[in-house]
């Protein structure tokens, strides 16, 4: 094997990867916290006696979790663009992974609500509770518990599916930041490497941050 490595052009550049991974974070942050709101809500109007709201609701979780989120992304990128909706790269990608999570995220909350005892529910409302506060203080507790290690997951595999920005053109992420270090550099090995390492790092942080969370909210 001639193949010479050199790291370091990777460890002068790490502080751009390092850029490139807080926007990473950002990113699925944002798409994971508007998501899991929007799942909510698709649960909510999945299980709803309303028909149309139900048919809606199923058509975006079919969707999303039936065709790839790379397709997504294209649709909300060059399928607007082509018809005349003007979107930046950075914006596609959030809204694309928001989808996604949103979709996935929506069948799992319905197991979740499925999972709390009709007769606490009933046992709220006899003592006066209206539907709303019934819904915040007694189910959706209950319904994430049963739900956090799967909104975990889905948390880390946002983070990962901010790889997909770089096929819109979005090159201040991690992956877009290596790219562009590569095709200055060609240490395609080096580069790459490093970013999976980070990538696996940001991954770990976001685990173990979780199990601390589900430890202090959910230890009783």
């Amino acid at each position: 094997m001639s193949y010479t490595f050199q790291w370091r052009p990777v460890l002068r550049s790490l502080p751009e990867m390092l850029w490139g991974a807080s926007v990473t974070l950002e990113i699925a942050i944002m798409a994971m916290s508007v998501g899991t709101a929007l799942a909510i809500l698709l649960a909510l109007a999945k299980r709803s006696n309303l028909k149309i709201l139900s048919r809606l609701a199923g058509i975006w979780i079919e969707v999303a979790r039936n065709t790839p989120a790379l397709f997504q992304i294209y649709w909300i990128y060059f399928g607007l663009g082509s018809l005349g909706i003007g979107i930046e790269p950075y914006s596609a990608l959030v809204f694309g992974i928001t989808f996604n999570n949103a979709g996935y995220l929506a069948e799992t909350f319905r197991g979740g609500f499925s999972a709390v005892p009709e007769a606490q529910i009933r046992a709220a409302r006899s003592l006066g509770m209206g539907a709303v506060p019934t819904l915040w203080h007694i189910v959706l507790p209950q319904m994430l518990r049963v739900t956090f290690p799967a909104l975990t997951n889905q948390m880390v595999w946002s983070i990962l599916m901010t790889s997909l920005g770089a096929v819109v053109g979005l090159t201040s992420d991690l992956t877009g930041v290596t790219q562009q270090l590569n095709v200055v550099t060609y240490r395609t090995f080096e580069y790459f490497f490093v970013s999976a390492c980070l990538y696996y790092v940001m991954s770990k942080i976001c685990t173990i941050f979780a199990r601390l969370l589900a430890w202090r909210l959910f230890r009783y």
